[in-house]
């Protein structure tokens, strides 16, 4: 039987589509690999990324007492938050709507079973 550790970042400050670029990269990874990978990505999406995949990997050691070496990112879903309203004057009296946006990671990790 595999066991599953997870951990979930709500309402980050960043829009899904930008978060789930990074996403794409380190999915299905074993999570040590990921939280290399992402500790040297360029983009903004990658430092929350890695806090939860850190935070998943901890779940699993105390919780559970998985080794970090036998874990891998078994489902990464990112999922749009609430968004923040705001809008900046246009031309002719009218207004231009400004979306926030949010997201929400969620992160499962399993262990790697040996045959």
């Amino acid at each position: 039987m595999a066991f599953e550790a997870r951990a979930v970042a709500r309402y980050v400050r960043m829009s899904p589509q930008k978060v789930r670029l990074v996403a794409d990269r380190v999915r299905g990874m074993r999570a040590v690999d990921a939280l290399t990978a992402l500790r040297f990505m360029p983009q903004a999406a990658a430092r929350p990324m890695y806090k939860v995949i850190r935070s998943a990997i901890a779940n699993a050691e105390e919780n559970i007492g998985l080794d970090p070496e036998d874990l891998y990112i078994a489902e990464l879903k990112v999922d749009g938050g609430p968004m923040m309203k705001r809008w900046r004057a246009g031309a002719r009296g009218r207004y231009k709507p400004i979306l926030k946006r949010s997201s929400h990671i969620t992160v499962v990790l399993s262990e790697e079973v040996e045959e």
